[in-house]
């Protein structure tokens, strides 16, 4: 009998040595499998968004041509990539060359900074300090050069590392590009896959979670990165066309004041204030008009690109969008704002279907009639 028992408590030991010896292998491999895709886990997760933003277009593309959905996809992917990559070229080929007639003409002395306005001046909190300091770069440039010469290296370090970061972004947002091109070409794979993972770990719920998802992507992609788009494209209009300098990196700051929620006002007012120091009364004022009506244009657009009953407090979005550029700069910006909204959205679905199922087990049950 002692030796039964022995037996079996030896092969019970074996057993839980094995399982252990697998569960370890198993974690081993599924956190090197991690490390390994980990540097490329917010392309892949934006690849994904911008899959499930475009794959109706490109859906409905494929149906009225007659073309294979890889076809449709591939050209969907090169028109986006071509809208993303052109602007590009053509922003840095401008930025070169004002930088190297700026630099020319520092050199040569005949650089000549226009005298600020009073409008200026009368600017709250910081008129007063503005209107003296760009009245001294207005009236003795070489002296103000040396007076504030350390101040202007360290911004222009900043400005150099903010335009490397933003080179690097443009290269994830290509491979993103080119990640969601795949992820469409392969639809219907994909899809199976995640509806199996959803069902897998929400059980019942996760047909509903997984067009939830669906939708919160959709929605967040183009209710607030679709308008931030449009209102950054409409800024560099405006701005363009009023002759203002640097305009690639003002559609990039209305562009992220935008995604985080705010009025696009605040990076266009120092443009107003400088138009009206440089240009006529009547390009100013229009310019104005201008960047009010564009600020202003999230009240019409927002309904009209964001899908009812996805609605998302603009706390989540501001702190979605803040976290994700702090944890992956410039594309996180995207991708935290709208991983944020679907993990919000799908936490609210799931509180209130643990709500209704506790409100049934706590109704009476009737009882059966004699």
């Amino acid at each position: 009998m002692n030796h039964q028992v022995k037996e079996q408590h030896q092969l019970l030991t074996g057993a839980a040595v094995e399982a252990a010896v697998k569960i370890g292998a198993l974690f081993i491999l599924i956190s090197w499998c991690f490390q390994i895709v980990r540097p490329f886990l917010v392309l892949i997760m934006w690849g994904g968004i911008i899959a499930v933003a475009l794959f109706p277009v490109v859906k409905g593309l494929a149906d009225r041509t007659g073309w294979k959905l890889g076809h449709a996809s591939t050209l969907m992917t090169l028109l986006v990539l071509a809208l993303l990559l052109v602007p590009s070229i053509l922003f840095s080929g401008a930025l070169i060359t004002e930088t190297h007639e700026l630099v020319t003409e520092l050199k040569d002395g005949s650089l000549v900074i226009p005298p600020p306005s009073e409008a200026v001046a009368r600017l709250p909190l910081v008129g007063d300090d503005l209107h003296q300091l760009w009245q001294k770069f207005a009236t003795n440039l070489e002296g103000a050069l040396i007076s504030y010469g350390p101040q202007l290296k360290d911004a222009l370090a900043s400005l150099a590392s903010s335009l490397g970061g933003v080179g690097v972004g443009l290269l994830q947002f290509v491979v993103s590009v080119i990640i969601a091109g795949v992820f469409m070409s392969n639809a219907e794979s994909a899809g199976r896959l995640f509806h199996g993972i959803a069902l897998r770990m929400a059980g019942p719920q996760g047909e509903s979670f997984t067009s939830l998802s669906v939708a919160t992507i959709r929605s967040v992609t183009q209710g607030v990165i679709g308008v931030a788009l449009i209102q950054s494209l409409l800024s560099g209009i405006g701005m363009g066309l009023a002759g203002v300098p640097a305009t690639g990196l003002w559609m990039l700051l209305v562009l992220i004041v935008a995604i985080v929620q705010l009025p696009p006002i605040l990076v266009l007012a120092p443009v107003m204030i400088y138009l009206f120091s440089v240009q006529t009364t009547t390009v100013a004022v229009v310019f104005m008009v201008w960047g009010i009506l564009v600020s202003a244009s999230d009240a019409v657009l927002k309904p009209m690109l964001m899908g009812r009953g996805v609605d998302i407090p603009m706390l989540v979005i501001l702190i979605g969008a803040i976290g994700g550029m702090l944890l992956s700069g410039i594309i996180g910006l995207f991708v935290g704002a709208v991983a944020l909204a679907l993990g919000y959205k799908l936490f609210s679905a799931w509180l209130a279907r643990e709500g209704l199922a506790e409100q049934g087990a706590a109704q009476p049950h009737p009882e059966p009639e004699n």
